[in-house]
C-alpha cells in the first residue's frame, strides 16, 4: 500500500509540475490591464472580501501600473491572463529602509493550487531585491484565512493587528441635506 502511495504522490507531483510549464509570470504590459481588472472583479467580492471590494477599481489597477510598473506581475496561459501579483517600492524620507509592498495577489480559481500565487511572489521578491528593498510587507483581511495560511507558507511573519474602520455617511445630516439641495435643483 505504501508503495502505491509513493507512486500516487509522485503522479500527482508530474501531473502537477506539468500543468506549470505553459504558465508564464512575465511584467504586466498595458494592454494586460482589463484582464487584470476583471480577474480582480471576480475575486474581490463584496459577499467574500468587502474590504478589498471596496478598494479594487480600474483606477487602482492603472495608478499602480502606471507608477511602478516593474512590479507588476502577471501569469499568462495560453494568451489569458490567470493570476497577477502587484505591488510597488516605497522609500520614506531620511531612511534608508525601502520596502516592498505586494499590493494586490490573485490568481483564477482554476489555477489555484498549481504554484502561480508562489511563482508570482517569488518573481515580485525578485525585483523587490532588485530595487534594493529591505523589507517586504503584505496585508490581508484577518478572516482570509487561505491568504494568511499562504503568506506564512511563503515566509512572512511577524503579524500585527490592523483596524479597519468605516463610517456611513448616507445618515450624516450634511449627506441627507446635500441630496434634498440636489433633487430640488434638479
Amino acid at each position: 500500500m505504501s508503495s502505491t502511495n509513493g507512486r500516487t504522490k509522485t503522479l500527482l507531483r508530474r501531473r502537477r509540475s506539468h500543468a506549470l510549464k505553459p504558465v508564464e509570470i512575465r511584467g504586466m504590459r498595458l494592454e494586460d490591464l482589463s484582464a487584470v481588472f476583471a480577474l480582480g472583479q471576480r475575486l474581490f467580492t463584496a459577499e467574500d472580501l468587502p474590504t478589498l471590494y471596496r478598494s479594487w477599481d480600474d483606477d487602482e489597477v492603472m495608478q499602480l501600473f502606471s507608477s511602478d510598473e516593474e512590479t507588476c506581475l502577471v501569469a499568462e496561459r495560453d494568451g489569458r491572463i490567470v493570476g497577477f501579483a502587484l505591488g510597488c517600492v516605497m522609500e520614506k524620507r531620511r531612511s534608508a529602509w525601502r520596502y516592498g509592498w505586494l499590493e494586490w495577489l490573485g490568481v483564477d480559481p482554476a489555477f489555484k493550487r498549481h504554484g502561480v500565487a508562489t511563482r508570482l511572489v517569488n518573481h515580485l521578491t525578485a525585483r523587490f531585491i532588485e530595487a534594493d528593498a529591505r523589507i517586504m510587507l503584505v496585508d490581508t483581511d484577518e478572516d482570509n484565512l487561505d491568504a494568511i495560511a499562504f503568506f506564512r507558507k511563503n515566509g512572512f511573519g511577524q503579524e500585527l493587528r490592523h483596524v479597519y474602520l468605516s463610517r456611513n455617511l448616507d445618515d450624516h445630516p450634511k449627506a441627507i441635506e446635500r441630496r434634498k439641495v440636489s433633487r430640488n435643483g434638479d
